[in-house]
């Protein structure tokens, strides 16, 4: 396969990582939490939430069968209610998901996320650029930069996993069940794809190795003595 195709190959795969990350960053459905329900014939409370916006829905049950277990699905119809995190707005005190700690893993993950993003520019950049005659080796720095969007990324997952996880174990709030879902897994996917392309990127930049070791002894120049 020659170099060019496979650096076609690897711009889609970046293209892609790019749109993962990007719908990953805007939308709200990294997590899915709910509480336990007590009884039929009530009303219980699900959240879903991303980087930016926390949203409650208010749920009616009349299963029987969902008694002592987790509220939801989401899909059941009931009353949504949305707030913003409001991320980097100075002399908030407010409280997230009733546990003060929780604002500021929320800030972390969202300020990676846009360290991400702007690598992520950043290569794009690069590669405008590289598009033009004799610019290849643009091509070293951009792979470097979607490597380390696709860490900043992985990061931010993780972040928010630790968010999810000392939500559930704190005895202040009333969520017992969660899962994540197709936003968590839109950012594992830009990690993989921007990393990996990344690193493939930054080596196909590298100069072609000869296949013979004796090629380059060969080609040099013979020295003439006196």
């Amino acid at each position: 396969m020659q170099k060019s195709t496979k650096v076609k190959i690897t711009y889609v795969v970046i293209l892609t990582g790019i749109v993962c990350m990007f719908t990953a960053v805007v939308t709200d459905h990294w997590a899915v939490l709910s509480h336990q329900v007590d009884k039929v014939n009530s009303t219980c409370e699900a959240a879903h939430f991303g980087l930016w916006r926390l949203c409650k829905k208010v749920i009616y049950i009349d299963d029987p069968e969902t008694v002592n277990q987790g509220c939801g699905p989401l899909s059941l119809p009931g009353e949504v209610n949305c707030s913003y995190f409001r991320h980097f707005t100075p002399g908030q005190d407010s409280e997230i998901f009733e546990v003060k700690t929780q604002r500021e893993y929320n800030i972390s993950a969202a300020a990676i996320a846009v360290f991400s993003l702007a690598f992520i520019i950043l290569g794009s950049l690069c590669i405008l650029a590289s598009l033009r005659k004799g610019k290849d080796y643009l091509h070293k720095p951009a792979g470097m930069f979607f490597a380390f969007a696709g860490v900043c990324a992985i990061i931010s997952v993780e972040v928010m996993r630790q968010s999810v996880k000392r939500m559930i174990e704190s005895e202040d709030t009333i969520w017992i069940e969660y899962h994540y879902s197709w936003s968590f897994a839109c950012a594992c996917t830009a990690f993989v794809f921007l990393f990996l392309s990344g690193i493939v990127l930054l080596v196909l930049s590298m100069p072609q190795m000869p296949k013979n070791p004796w090629e380059t002894c060969m080609d040099a120049e013979p020295e003439h003595i006196g």
